[in-house]
């Protein structure tokens, strides 16, 4: 669902709050969390979708990484979930047995037990997780974390929505759905882990449906600033630009951009790109994400340190923007 009509249907939900909610639905944010005690807090999340891939095993497996993003981007440790899955009655059962493994096998990777779920008959299959994770209640990153002067950073190149999308349509470059898929699969774990070397760090979301630049957008309203992110320094993935630039975009590209080019409550729009990014690289920026990377804010005071850390870690970084005084997004 795009991010205006989700906004639609969650409008009268808003208020729903407790005193041991520490993040409902008030800030968007990428799952819930409820305080246990002083020390332990826990997170929930529930994330599924459709094939993206034509293997069973890695689809599975794939949605699983997806799923246990949102306890990552929160700065926590998964350690249960529960699978749901929808299958249609004419396909073989080996392919949700196939689906089923690879979700098992990579939430194992990353210490996680699937301890249960449901299962129902559907036209279209769908698979997913949700996820239940531990987190200290003062070391949580939100979207809401945000300081004007923070450096912003991803953890992963974008482009998936893309590639898949020309899978999709027989016209893509197979070394560059392996390479798609192999960053789809990779964990925020580690990431994630290295953060958390740095209490000061509390700015933070995974990149996946609305495109870097929605879930940029959304991390300004909950911090109430404005991103700037350097078009040129954001990464994209081999062959995104070439499939852009074919007009191979899924439709959920077209649905971010639309709902961003509108104008908030003071008359602005939500997002603007500066006219001189080139059109194919802007299209990149509202691409879908499945499995995407963390978009993080850093303190001044910190780059150097996060930088080295994840140099000397071998941890994939990218410096992309700032955040400044003001509010929604800009692109440059």
């Amino acid at each position: 669902m795009g991010p205006s009509d989700l906004a639609h249907v969650l409008r009268h939900l808003s208020s729903i709050s407790h005193p041991d909610l520490i993040v409902g639905l008030q800030t968007a944010d990428d799952a819930a969390v409820w305080r246990l005690d002083a020390d332990r807090a826990l997170v929930q999340t529930v994330d599924f979708f459709t094939p993206i891939v034509d293997d069973a095993y890695t689809y599975g497996a794939i949605a699983a990484a997806n799923s246990l993003s949102d306890v990552y981007a929160m700065g926590g440790e998964p350690f249960l979930a529960l699978a749901i899955a929808a299958f249609p009655s004419e396909l073989p059962k080996d392919l949700l047995a196939d689906i089923f493994r690879g979700g098992a096998d990579k939430a194992a990777e990353a210490g996680v037990i699937i301890a249960g779920g449901h299962t129902i008959t559907d036209d279209e299959p769908k698979y997913g997780l949700c996820v239940t994770g531990f987190v200290h209640p003062d070391r949580l990153l939100t979207k809401a974390g945000v300081r004007p002067g923070d450096a912003l950073y991803l953890t992963k190149p974008i482009g998936t929505g893309v590639i898949t999308t020309a899978l999709k349509k027989e016209r893509a470059d197979m070394a560059h759905v392996d390479a798609a898929v192999s960053w789809m699969l990779r964990l925020n774990r580690d990431a994630a882990r290295l953060l958390a070397r740095f209490p000061e760090v509390q700015g933070c979301t995974d990149i996946t449906g609305f495109g870097l630049l929605g879930h940029a957008y959304e991390m300004a309203c909950a911090s109430g600033v404005a991103l700037e992110l350097e078009a040129s320094a954001v990464p994209d993935m081999d062959g995104a630009v070439a499939y852009a630039e074919a007009d191979l975009l899924p439709g959920g590209a077209d649905r971010n951009q639309e709902y961003l080019a509108e104008t908030d409550s003071s008359g602005h729009a939500r997002v603007t790109v500066a006219p001189d990014v080139a059109p194919a690289q802007a299209a990149l920026l509202f691409d879908p994400q499945t499995s995407g990377g963390l978009l993080v804010a850093v303190p001044p005071a910190l780059v150097s340190h996060v930088e080295a850390t994840f140099r000397d870690e071998r941890q994939p970084l990218w410096r992309i923007g700032r955040a400044v005084e003001g509010r929604g997004g800009r692109v440059v």
